[in-house]
């Protein structure tokens, strides 16, 4: 699943260890969530939402693939 996060986290300074701190996980989840191997969990992804003051739609790229149909 494709995000926005890395370029939502540059867009306000904000550092891995920060972001991981932040919504409390690893800054290897970040790392890859960032990259696209990792699927993050809802209640991570409305952590991600509040903590960028945004909706989960706004970050995280839903598509067809997404929905194993």
């Amino acid at each position: 699943m494709q995000n926005k996060i890395q370029r939502l986290r540059k867009s306000r300074k904000v550092t891995q260890n920060e972001l991981a701190d932040a919504v409390n996980v690893t800054r290897q989840t970040i790392i890859s969530i960032e990259n696209g191997r990792y699927k993050a969990s809802l209640i991570l992804a409305h952590k991600l939402a509040q903590f960028f003051e945004t909706s989960i739609e706004e970050i995280f790229i839903f598509d067809r693939e997404d929905e194993n149909i």
